[in-house]
């Protein structure tokens, strides 16, 4: 409700005007306010509570605005109080407008008379006292005029002089320096240094071209132009970086050529990568011949620097035999400087340039995952970069370590994989191995295959085997070492080192294959062409007598003797003409062999690793052969010392190191091991089912076990021709390996024959129908006898079926001598140790008997010497002492036993027993017996 006497707001609006409430206070007003004391502070404070709006344009109606802020019911006190503030600020604003009008005037005030002042002072000074400072001032003038008209008169003069010269643009630049304060002169000078930038820029281009492509006469001609320039230093350091940019630019193109190709399309995306990128994009069909290129362009850059250098080196040799023949002076202090700052950066500039081909080559070598690279392009790989490092080595004495540490690790990473991948390949092979014989040249040698071309060619007759490869090799290599020494002498005019890797790889072809195994098929028929029938024994094997006193058996003719002896000596038909014996396999391995030490050469500081991997070969084909052949239970435990002590060490530690025994084969132990280790491991190979080793007319595969026991001895031996080579490739550290490879696994491969052949022959002769026909025998007979028993003719037939069986397998296989010579032993062997059991089992027997023990051995002696040349014959004194032993006494008895513990216990207490009665009683027997039971008893 408003309240009694007052109006509302529109009736106050309507009776009041605008002129009423808001005139401007006249002079009086604003004297009386003037007058009123007003404190500074406070009156800030009141302009300041002038709101905003009121500031903000000229057409803004305060009228309006103080209408629209009355409150709908008006208070007559309150509008009264909000008066007076509007009074008081108004009041305020105006003293200030006031205030400033006030200083205006009197800044009119003094600008009025300053210029009063002035117009005084323009008056006070006369013309005549400036005219006599611009008469002073025209005389300096021309006093400067004479002098510059003097100093043009000499540049002239210098003109014509600098003309004359061989460089104007470069000799009127250093002139112009001097007169530069003239305007003309400037003008010359600012369009001579156009003209000298362009060309530093162009000496940059020049400059740039030699790093690539070095010409004499044109270097020459840039250097002659930096030293009137005098910037030798900064020529020098502009060098070194088109170097380093034409390295980068050099690659990358290389690189991004090859990319693009396989690419196969208009992509622009490879332009705009990195090179360590780019190298990535590179593919296996295209990534040898990129390197190939790569490392010619780079040899260029490399070729360009060396050529650079000796350029320097014959300026600075003409300089001083210049200098020390009078006939120049020597040179200022900054040319000293200058030519000492050139060859400490040239020289400083090799290991940088080297470093950066490292840097480009290390990433392109591990941009690529060789891993399943074909050996072939591996190997190219490693003897590209080998020459890069001979190249390096040349260049700067470097030994190229980022190189060496990247192509190791790839090689390491490619040859855990390549050398797993042909241990199964090796596998695979021997279980398809059927054992036939590989026919290859009489003359064959591994020289000949293209794995061993780095061994040479040439082999002396008068020269072993080993030291002809090994001299060949030597002799390879020191040309290699020769040619190294002197790249860039030769090839400094034309050719790269780079180019003959690859497009010389498959000049040469092999000729080792032969229609046979033969030298011809004359000397093939006459192998055992004597020995088809039983013509070849003579008459004499039935008539023949032996000397009981002395032994001897009647000599035929020395010529029959002799020839039979020819024919007999060797069943390998003149062993010095003869093919080796190998297989497929076996040329495989070596050739394989061939591929490691070729790697292994080409990168050295795996050899070990290589040369441990080579062992691997030997050891698996080692160990297959023996367990197809060789390994027989039953046989096996019977035959008298047939392996060795060290060969059996080998076996072992070839089964534990290398052989994945399957389930239930071998012992947990093996399987117990971690996954690397068994990773390592190979399973055990399986004789293939083609390989029949169970028929007697084929002496149960005699000709498969000679195929198989020979390739590894012919093996063996190619593994001692290399020996040397190998040993100067081993780390000093890592030689006792090789030592131990060769004295306990190499070695061994020979002693293989007794194991395997003793199979052969513990089956090639009926030795239980000799037993059950001595069983038949009376031995206790009371009278000389003169005619030997049926048995040693049986076994004779043996023998001649043997040694037929034996021919017929020669026909097909060359039987070498030491092979005869073993399956001979251990026929003869068995035979004897026969006899002597078919004589321990003898229950009575009288002197008589023992006699004719004696002529049926000695009959048996001189018909076999009649078919084989093997001397002595095996166990002859182990028949004989047992016959003879029969003679003994008590007392002679008993040492004998003590003596001979070759002979069983059940032959020993036979000996005895038979003894009893004749010259031995009852305690004698028994202290015998008793002696025999303790020599039984530690074997207990």
């Amino acid at each position: 409700m408003a309240r009694q006497g007052l109006k509302s707001p529109q009736e106050s609006i309507a009776d009041l005007s605008p002129v009423e409430n808001f005139r401007i206070p006249s002079k009086e007003e604003m004297r009386e306010m003037r007058e009123q004391p007003i404190d500074p502070q406070a009156e800030q404070e009141i302009i300041n509570s002038i709101q905003e709006v009121y500031y903000s344009n000229d057409s803004f109606d305060m009228v309006q605005h103080e209408l629209e802020k009355l409150p709908p019911e008006l208070n007559l006190q309150e509008l009264e109080e909000y008066r007076d503030k509007l009074k008081r600020q108004q009041a305020a604003e105006l003293e200030r407008v006031t205030s400033l009008q006030t200083n205006l005037q009197l800044a009119a005030v003094i600008c009025t008379n300053a210029r009063r002042q002035l117009s005084i002072s323009k008056e006070d000074f006369t013309e005549a006292s400036l005219g006599l400072l611009a008469n002073q001032r025209r005389r300096h003038l021309l006093t400067g005029l004479l002098k510059s008209l003097r100093t043009i008169k000499t540049l002239v003069t210098v003109q014509v002089t600098i003309l004359m010269s061989d460089l104007p643009v470069l000799g009127l630049s250093l002139s112009v320096l001097t007169f530069k304060h003239y305007s003309c002169i400037s003008e010359l000078n600012s369009k001579l240094q156009d003209t000298l930038e362009q060309i530093e820029e162009q000496l940059d281009v020049a400059l740039s071209k030699t790093c690539k492509h070095f010409d004499v006469s044109h270097y020459t001609r840039v250097q002659l132009a930096y030293t009137l320039l005098e910037k030798t230093q900064t020529a020098m350091d502009q060098l070194h970086m088109h170097f380093t940019q034409a390295i980068h630019n050099t690659v990358f193109q290389v690189v991004l050529g090859y990319v693009e190709l396989c690419a196969g399309n208009a992509d622009t995306k490879f332009q705009k990568m990195q090179y360590k990128d780019l190298c990535t994009h590179i593919t296996q069909d295209s990534y040898v011949p990129c390197l190939s290129d790569l490392c010619k362009a780079l040899w260029e850059v490399m070729l360009s620097y060396h050529r650079t250098m000796q350029w320097h080196e014959e300026q600075d040799k003409e300089k001083y035999s210049s200098v020390s023949s009078g006939v120049r002076v020597a040179d200022t202090e900054e040319a000293v400087v200058d030519h000492s700052y050139v060859k400490k950066k040239l020289e400083h500039g090799l290991t940088r340039i080297w470093q950066e081909v490292q840097l480009k080559v290390k990433a392109y070598l591990l941009g690529t995952d060789m891993s399943n690279f074909k050996y072939d392009d591996f190997i190219v790989v490693l003897d590209v970069i080998s020459r890069l490092m001979q190249v390096g080595d040349e260049f700067c004495g470097s030994k190229s370590e980022l190189l060496q540490e990247s192509i190791k690790r790839q090689s390491v990473n490619y040859f855990k994989n390549y050398h797993r991948t042909r241990l199964e390949e090796l596998r695979m092979f021997l279980e398809n191995e059927t054992w036939e014989l590989c026919p290859v040249k009489s003359n064959f040698n591994i020289a000949q295959l293209h794995e061993f071309k780095f061994m040479g060619q040439s082999r002396s007759p008068s020269v072993s085997p080993s030291r002809q490869v090994l001299s060949s090799q030597d002799q390879v290599l020191s040309s290699q070492d020769q040619e190294v020494l002197s790249l860039f002498q030769h090839f400094s005019q034309e050719g790269n080192p780079f180019e003959r890797h690859i497009d010389n790889k498959d000049e040469e072809t092999e000729d080792v294959l032969a229609s046979n195994g033969y030298e011809s098929d004359e000397l093939e028929k006459c192998v055992y062409q004597d020995y088809d029938s039983d013509s070849d024994v003579p008459d004499e094997l039935k008539q023949d007598y032996v000397d009981e006193q002395t032994g001897d058996v009647p000599l035929k003719s020395a010529s029959r003797e002799t020839l039979r002896s020819r024919k007999k000596s060797d069943y390998s038909i003149n062993k010095g003409s003869n093919a080796p014996i190998l297989t497929n396999t076996t040329l495989n391995v070596i050739r394989l062999v061939g591929k490691y030490i070729q790697m292994m050469n080409i990168l050295k500081p795996i050899a070990f690793d290589v040369i441990h991997c080579v062992s691997q070969l030997f050891d698996y084909y080692l160990y297959a052969v023996y367990t197809f052949f060789g390994r027989n239970d039953m046989y096996e435990s019977s035959g008298p010392g047939l392996i060795s002590s060290r060969l059996r060490t080998t076996l072992n530690r070839i089964q534990e190191s290398l052989i994945q025994m399957s389930l239930g084969e071998g012992g947990s132990s093996i399987h117990g091991g971690p996954g690397e280790e068994r990773k390592e491991k190979v399973p055990s190979p399986y004789l293939s089912q083609l390989v029949v080793l169970t028929t007697s007319e084929t002496l149960y595969g005699l000709a498969q076990r000679v195929v198989a026991t020979e390739s590894l001895v012919f093996l063996a031996e190619q593994f001692e021709f290399l020996q040397s080579h190998l040993d100067t490739m081993m780390p000093a550290a890592k030689k006792p390996f090789l030592q131990q490879f060769y004295s306990q696994t190499v070695s061994t491969a020979s002693e293989l024959r007794k194991p395997i052949y003793w199979v052969v022959a513990a089956k090639a002769l009926d030795y239980e129908q000799m037993l059950l026909l001595m069983a038949g025998v009376k031995w206790d007979i009371r009278e000389i006898m003169s005619q030997h028993n049926v048995y040693v003719d049986v076994l004779l037939k043996e023998f001649e079926e043997f040694n037929k069986r034996l021919g017929d397998v020669s026909r097909h296989v060359r039987v070498p001598l030491p092979v005869s010579n073993v399956l001979w032993e251990h026929c003869i062997r068995l035979a004897n140790r026969t006899l002597v059991e078919g004589y321990g089992n003898v229950k009575k027997c009288s002197n008589e008997g023992r006699a004719l023990m004696q002529l049926d051995f000695q009959q048996f002696l001189m018909k076999l010497e009649k078919l084989t040349d093997m001397r002595p014959i095996p166990d002859k004194d182990f028949v004989e002492t047992y016959i003879k032993a029969y003679y003994l006494t008590e007392n002679d008895m008993e040492q004998f036993i003590k003596n001979h513990r070759e002979y069983s216990m059940k032959q020993l207490a036979n000996l005895v027993n038979v003894c009893l009665g004749s010259h031995i009683n009852k305690k004698a027997r028994q202290k015998l017996l008793a002696a025999i039971d303790d020599i039984d008893r530690p074997k207990r």
